[in-house]
């Protein structure tokens, strides 16, 4: 089972943690744009990274995650960067409500065309795509992510489900079930992300006891998920890297 990071604030103290992991791995890193994931990326030089993936963010007033509620021009702008290169690329697929509502006015009018043109980005561009999900709902609320356009069927995207045990009490039952039928309906594309092992974007988020991360990469084997993702790189510890040495 592959055991990858996250890092939405890449400065040198958090990347530094890497030097913590002696797996080969995979991070997952936040920019506002391609130049400067590139310029991070240039600076990072650990034989143990095996893919470096750019992860998009806008300003604030143009929704931070992606959605077709985000601020038309900052899609354009990240998808025609993107344009004719191989980057690895994850889409954060989450709405504006926590970081700029008043886009649910603003770019009303722009949601059908934004969909539109998220859809096509994911099934045109020739790097790998990684969509980042809300937590598994069931059949029914997918289909409501989906029209949201929050979710998006295609073959060559990888999935990545954002199983936060620290910010949601999932029943364990429902989730093997999901998990299980993730994994039969998208294979070895139906990742999963879990944590918080440190805040993230709002500042407080609760953080996951190693105990529940245990767990939860227990679940991930037990499910026969090829990828997790833990949120964030800078929150490792020797307690955390103890609990995912017995996992690797």
């Amino acid at each position: 089972m592959q055991i990858s990071f996250f890092e939405e604030f890449p400065t040198r103290k958090n990347l530094e943690k890497i030097n913590l992991v002696n797996w080969p791995t995979k991070l997952y890193i936040a920019a506002k744009n391609l130049g400067q994931f590139n310029k991070i990326k240039s600076e990072i030089e650990n034989k143990n990274i095996k893919e470096l993936v750019y992860w998009p963010i806008c300003d604030i007033h143009e929704g931070y995650w992606i959605s077709p509620f985000t601020k038309r021009s900052a899609l354009k702008r990240i998808f025609n960067e993107l344009k004719n290169t191989k980057t690895s690329v994850m889409l954060d697929l989450e709405l504006p409500t926590t970081k700029n509502p008043r886009n649910y006015i603003t770019q009303f009018q722009n949601f059908p065309i934004n969909k539109s043109l998220i859809k096509k980005f994911i099934k045109e561009h020739v790097g790998n795509v990684y969509l980042a999900e809300y937590y598994p709902e069931g059949k029914r609320k997918e289909k409501v992510l989906q029209f949201l356009g929050l979710h998006y069927k295609n073959k060559k995207a990888k999935i990545i489900k954002m199983l936060y045990h620290s910010l949601h009490h999932f029943n364990r039952e429902f989730i093997t079930q999901e998990l299980k039928r993730g994994k039969e309906e998208f294979g070895e594309n139906y990742l999963i992300a879990l944590g918080i092992i440190a805040p993230g974007a709002n500042g407080n988020e609760p953080l996951l006891p190693p105990e529940q991360l245990q767990q939860d990469l227990q679940l991930a084997r037990e499910a026969g998920i090829k990828e997790v993702i833990i949120f964030r790189l800078g929150g490792l510890d020797k307690e955390y890297i103890k609990v995912i040495n017995s996992y690797r």
